[in-house]
């Protein structure tokens, strides 16, 4: 198969249709200027001499089909100005991704797609999502199954990111305000906040809230501007609602053409690289979501 562009939009392929995750990827390559690059990993456990070698030959071809059906349909999708490229792997599915990712020349991003699964699945399925998060330091895009691109004349749409403390919320605000430029969208920056059991004056709290509101909504204003982003013809509107996060970000989600968000932190290496908020944001979102590496230069 031909050689992929420098700097594509990358589908992850799994087992099942990703028909939406090809929607986003192609939408995106087209405002980008870039191509499309697939990835079908077959899990291909370790060979030996009780394993029959058919059974490892059927695999492979397989997903070479998987692979030739998913290009056809995003070649269809894309048209003749959208290069589209593919590869098959063999072997573990992150571990593959992973290397196949770094082999590019600075993939844009890594489009995954989000299906209604079991639970038994559903962890699997997590399981690959926390494992990129983990190793991956471009953007992870999750895109739901049913997202249909927006129309070529559609209004403009809403990007929605969700900021936590400010000063380390650099990555976010920088991917976030890329995204909405590159869909000359209005960008809405939601940090929530609460205080629960501070005070056993609720209307106490509140105004010790508000006033913590106020006060973190200009630190994210004074942030964008230190970053020196252009922000030129952006409307960009803070909001700094009393709710969890989580469930703010999913309510902003049906009106949103992307959710922006932040990878966790872990204080220690064990921990988790997907959180609380951004795993409950990735199940729960109506839009397609972009994890971003805190750690992620500029």
């Amino acid at each position: 198969m031909s050689q992929p562009t420098p700097h594509p939009v990358v589908v992850a392929l799994g087992e099942q249709p990703a028909d939406a995750a090809l929607a986003f990827a192609v939408d995106e390559a087209r405002r980008r200027g870039c191509g499309v690059h697939l990835l079908h990993v077959v899990h291909a456990l370790p060979q030996g001499p009780e394993m029959v070698l058919v059974q490892s030959v059927d695999v492979e071809a397989i997903g070479r089909r998987s692979l030739r059906e998913a290009l056809d349909l995003c070649r269809g999708m894309a048209g003749e100005t959208i290069p589209v490229t593919g590869r098959l792997l063999l072997g573990t599915v992150v571990h593959e991704l992973v290397d196949a990712v770094a082999d590019l020349e600075a993939a844009r991003m890594v489009v995954l797609q989000h299906r209604d699964l079991s639970r038994v699945r559903r962890l699997v399925s997590r399981s690959t999502t926390s494992g990129l998060a983990a190793r991956l330091h471009v953007p992870l895009v999750s895109v739901p199954t049913g997202w249909v691109a927006p129309p070529d004349d559609a209004a403009p749409g809403l990007v929605t990111a969700g900021v936590d403390v400010p000063h380390r919320s650099d990555a976010v605000l920088r991917a976030a305000v890329d995204a909405a430029r590159a869909r000359e969208a209005r960008l809405d920056l939601v940090h929530s906040w609460s205080l629960p059991g501070l005070h056993d004056d609720p209307s106490l709290a509140r105004v010790h809230g508000e006033s913590i509101a106020v006060q973190e909504a200009q630190e994210i204003r004074d942030r964008l501007v230190e970053l020196g982003l252009d922000l030129d013809g952006l409307e960009v509107e803070v909001r700094t609602p009393q709710s969890p996060a989580a469930e703010r970000l999913v309510e902003a989600s049906e009106a949103s053409s992307l959710l922006v968000v932040g990878k966790h932190d872990p204080m220690v290496p064990l921990g988790s690289h997907v959180g609380p908020v951004a795993g409950a944001v990735l199940r729960e979102a109506q839009c397609p979501v972009m994890l971003v590496d805190p750690h992620r230069p500029g």
